[in-house]
């Protein structure tokens, strides 16, 4: 499975902050938002990465992450010219992609959970087997902001809507989506919807039809935020800062799964450790190595 992780949009819910700077690479807390999505994927053990980001913060990315080596990975990038919705990434990716599965994730938003890991990688083992598309829902207390999935005493999917002015559940579908390789071609055929924008849930009900879509509700002991506005934007930062501050241990750190992956070594990590010398992040690099 490879992924692609959407950095580009205009971030317009974060004005006038983002006029100038692309949201993804505000920190939360201490790291760059896209770290946080980048580190999910990682943990998964996807190693090829695609970034969708926009024509002026492409060489912004590329100084960031390079090419992904540092990280025992292999990064690329696209350019989306302007936003036309979330599902044109799948078609800007239809190269990447190829004949593989594919992680499609929102930059802005970040997770957080003891079994986390595992449950994606249910999802993700699941579509490599059997194709199909899995998708996961939170309860929020306003869904009518999001896509909105409907599902029945049996945990299968029943409806699923982009926005609705009722929903017909409390259950929002957060920005996480594994797609097998029919996504593109199924991506294509999506009709740009009311705002002028090819909706990710367009190619969700389309899986939904085909009798191809499987939904996990995540519960109790999940932290989901969509980071793109000023509340969640801050919540979520406060949220990083005290589990960090009361564990002592790092969320989203990208350098410590590569070499927990190992994927790369003692002598890279401390050489990226010493980039980072005079801060707290570097020196929680250098103690990783004298841990192990």
């Amino acid at each position: 499975m490879k992924a692609i992780i959407l950095a580009g949009g205009s971030g317009s819910r974060l004005f006038p902050v983002t006029q100038v700077v692309n949201k993804h690479l505000l920190p939360i807390y201490n790291k760059p938002m896209i770290y946080y999505p980048l580190s999910v994927v990682m943990l998964l053990g996807i190693r090829e990465v695609l970034l969708v980001v926009n024509p002026q913060d492409l060489e912004m990315f590329r100084k960031l992450f390079g090419d992904g080596t540092e990280l025992g990975m292999r990064i690329d990038y696209c350019i989306q010219e302007k936003p036309r919705g979330l599902a044109e990434g799948l078609i800007l990716g239809e190269k990447f992609i190829g004949d593989d599965t594919v992680c499609y994730m929102l930059g802005d938003n970040i997770f957080y959970g003891h079994s986390l890991v595992k449950v994606l990688k249910e999802a993700k083992e699941d579509v490599e087997k059997y194709g199909g598309a899995y998708v996961f829902g939170y309860y929020v207390r306003d869904p009518e902001r999001f896509g909105v999935v409907e599902i029945d005493d049996q945990g299968k999917v029943v409806s699923i809507e982009e926005k609705p002015k009722n929903p017909k559940s409390n259950y929002a579908v957060v920005g996480l989506y594994f797609y097998d390789k029919e996504a593109v071609d199924i991506a294509k055929k999506v009709k740009p919807s009311r705002r002028g924008e090819l909706e990710i849930t367009s190619v969700n009900q389309a899986y939904l039809r085909k009798g191809k879509l499987k939904v996990k509700l995540l519960g109790r002991g999940f932290a989901w935020f969509d980071a793109g506005t000023y509340d969640s934007f801050l919540e979520a930062g406060e949220f990083v800062a005290t589990l960090e501050s009361k564990t002592g241990l790092m969320i989203g750190c990208i350098e410590e799964i590569a070499y927990r992956n190992g994927w790369i070594d003692d002598k890279k990590l401390l050489d990226l450790a010493e980039r980072l010398n005079q801060t707290d992040y570097g020196r929680y690099l250098r103690t990783l190595v004298e841990q192990s």
